[in-house]
C-alpha cells in the first residue's frame, strides 16, 4: 500500500502563485511516476503534470509555461509550483503515484480556488 498526503492548496487571487506538495509513503517501487491531476465541478479529472523517478516531465498545453513539477526522491515527495493562476485553474488537485510494476494510488485531494 501507498499513502499520499497533499498540502499547499488554498485561495489565491488571479495572477498569484501556489505550491502544492505531496509526500508518499509505503511500498513505493524505485521506478515510478508521480503527478498531479485536477477535477473541477462537472468536469473530468485531467492531468496537470507528471514526473518520472528519472526526472522526465509531462505537461498538457494548459499547464506549460505556468506550472512546474519537481520531486525529491530521497523524501518521496513531489511538488507543483503554479504561477500566473487563472480562475479556470480552480479545482480539487489530486496527487497520483504509479508504481512500476504495480498499482496506481491517489491522494485525498486539496482544493485550489483562484478568485478573479
Amino acid at each position: 500500500q501507498v499513502q499520499l498526503v497533499e498540502s499547499g492548496g488554498g485561495l489565491v487571487q488571479a495572477g498569484g502563485s501556489l505550491r502544492l506538495s505531496c509526500a508518499a509513503s509505503g511500498s513505493i517501487t524505485s521506478i515510478n511516476t508521480m503527478g498531479w491531476y485536477r477535477q473541477a465541478p462537472g468536469k473530468q479529472r485531467e492531468l496537470v503534470a507528471a514526473i518520472t523517478s528519472g526526472g522526465s516531465t509531462d505537461y498538457p498545453d494548459s499547464a506549460k509555461g505556468r506550472f512546474a513539477i519537481s520531486r525529491d526522491n530521497a523524501k518521496n515527495t513531489v511538488y507543483l509550483q503554479m504561477n500566473s493562476l487563472k480562475p479556470e485553474d480552480t479545482a480539487v488537485y489530486y496527487c497520483h503515484l504509479r508504481n512500476y510494476p504495480g498499482y496506481a494510488y491517489w491522494g485525498q485531494g486539496t482544493q485550489v480556488t483562484v478568485s478573479s
